[in-house]
């Protein structure tokens, strides 16, 4: 028995040449961005030792990478950057408070943690 409730998309695709250039070119730029970004993560990894005095440099900037390129992903994948800014807002802000309180309270504990280990003699 053949459904007739269905809707085949297939007919209704209407693309031509320009505008799938334009999508694949948006597809080349995203990849290309979020490759450089990773690059410079895994490079800063690599060649900066842990005993620098440039590693809270590191750690930070991975954080705000990694960051960058959560947003990034949001916006393009989750075509959340076709919206409009409000609702842009109304998603990123409580993700971006969000992951700062998560940050605060890593930071927080691992102080907690580091105080209460020197205490024992640790």
């Amino acid at each position: 028995m053949e459904r007739d409730d269905l809707i085949e998309y297939s007919l209704h695709n209407h693309h031509d040449e320009a505008q799938g250039k334009s999508i694949r070119k948006k597809i080349l730029q995203v990849t290309l961005l979020l490759t450089a970004i990773t690059t410079v993560e895994v490079f800063l990894g690599a060649l900066i030792k842990q005993s620098s005095d440039a590693w809270a440099f590191v750690k930070w900037s991975f954080i705000i990478m990694t960051l960058v390129k959560a947003a990034y992903i949001v916006m393009v994948f989750m075509h959340l950057g076709d919206e409009k800014k409000a609702l842009r807002n109304v998603v990123l802000i409580p993700y971006a408070i969000f992951i700062l309180y998560l940050i605060f309270i890593l930071i927080w504990e691992g102080t907690m943690v580091s105080a209460t280990w020197k205490s024992f003699g640790f």
